[in-house]
């Protein structure tokens, strides 16, 4: 699709702010007009048209359309322009054959996610409403007919013109920063961390630097879990629960600064592991101290099959993605498993797969160690991580036999937002 978006031909706002302040407004980490672009290119794009009259400095311009955060061949192009009033059919005449058949019309301000985008419908008409994204036919705007739009269910988003639109546009960013694939326990937890990724948006803290600090508070989690008593459990799985949370976060924080990379999505994979076998760790040695030897076995058991696990399910992700899209495993992997359900170990595994989220397990390992459960998990666990890597090596050999090649990935709308 090709979408156009118009820089308005202004010069200062009420509130005496530069055209500069005005376009380059800081949402949640990223200057508005910026952000209108860069969630554009990451809806899926074919061509993104950005229109800028001559009052709008062109260092300014080519600043956003230079962006960092516009990256790959969808980068917009700019058109220069005396002035343009989308209500001046001339105007729209001028563009010429730069205009496809069908197109979005965006406001420059409007803020929103990019499955609201993509997602974007078009039946019926109506007449146009320059202040709301949406369809509209370049036969009626060329022929001189008053402009007709095809229409849709009202797009989400907010058109920022004041603060107070700055910070609603804010806070749905920050309600919009999940994934398709969330559960209940995902969103309960990404409710949780709503005001903390909102804080965080507007510092200098990166994703990573985020995921970093969710492995420590894993550690000192490892550390509660070793010393073996009622009160320390608990102390450990509190602060397990606060690790995931970290977990949510850096990811929310990735999507809502345009921060997401491949390397990120490894090293977040990376630490989810090593997560693991720091509580489980934590909780072999803590029960050992309480019972005896006998859980030392029982924890060797255990860390082999978490370790085995991650071994094979990132063996996995490496042949099911592309070097630079590792973050569509899971949704693939869903996907296929969906497509598989005559086959009753794929049936069984979609059901059970989502027990073995971080975001799910986090609540479990909390529920367990306040009802005095601890062991009982801890035995579950040892079957269960034996059974992952079991699978996972099944379903490699059953989906993935084939590595991925670049773009050959199907369902890709779906699979980017599951990881």
């Amino acid at each position: 699709m090709q979408v156009v978006v118009v820089i308005p031909e202004f010069i200062t706002s009420p509130g005496h702010r530069s055209t500069s302040d005005l376009l380059m407004r800081n949402i949640c980490g990223v200057p508005l007009l910026i952000r209108t672009l860069a969630t554009v290119q990451r809806a899926g794009a074919g061509e993104i048209l950005l229109i800028s009259p001559m009052s709008v400095p062109d260092q300014l311009a080519q600043a956003c359309i230079q962006s960092p955060l516009l990256r790959g061949s969808g980068a917009p192009r700019l058109v220069r322009v005396e002035r343009f009033d989308p209500n001046d059919n001339s105007d729209w005449a001028s563009l010429g054959d730069q205009l496809e058949d069908r197109f979005v019309w965006l406001p420059w301000n409007w803020v929103t996610h990019k499955q609201a985008l993509a997602s974007l419908t078009a039946s019926g008409y109506s007449s146009t409403d320059w202040a709301l994204p949406t369809w509209i036919t370049r036969s009626a705007l060329l022929a001189g007919e008053t402009p007709k739009v095809l229409r849709g269910p009202r797009p989400e988003g907010i058109a920022v013109t004041s603060d107070d639109t700055a910070a609603a546009a804010e806070r749905l960013l920050v309600a919009r920063s999940g994934k398709v694939l969330d559960g209940i326990h995902t969103s309960f937890n990404r409710r949780l961390c709503w005001p903390v990724v909102r804080w965080l948006s507007h510092t200098a803290a990166t994703p990573n630097a985020v995921t970093f600090g969710g492995v420590l508070v894993a550690a000192l989690s490892a550390i509660a879990f070793a010393q073996g008593s009622y009160w320390w459990y608990v102390a450990g799985a509190f602060l397990f629960f606060i690790a995931g949370l970290f977990d949510e976060i850096d990811g929310m924080l990735a999507r809502i600064k345009f921060a997401d990379s491949p390397f990120g999505t490894w090293l977040e994979g990376f630490a989810d592991g090593l997560s693991y076998l720091l509580l489980f760790g934590g909780i072999t040695v803590g029960l050992y101290r309480q019972y005896g030897s006998r859980e030392l076995l029982i924890g060797a058991a255990l860390l082999t099959g978490t370790l085995l696990s991650l071994i094979v399910t990132s063996l996995g992700r490496k042949r099911a993605t592309a070097p630079d899209r590792p973050n569509e495993y899971l949704g693939r992997f869903y996907r296929l498993l969906e497509e598989d359900s005559s086959n009753w170990i794929s049936r069984l595994v979609r059901q059970a797969q989502a027990f073995q989220k971080r975001g799910v397990l986090i609540h479990y390992v909390f529920i367990f160690t306040v009802l005095g459960g601890l062991p009982l998990l801890f035995y579950l666990a040892a079957l269960g991580s034996h059974l992952t890597w079991i699978l996972a090596l099944y379903f490699n050999h059953r989906f993935f036999s084939q590595p991925v090649q670049g773009a050959d990935v199907s369902g890709i709308d779906l699979v980017r937002e599951a990881s």
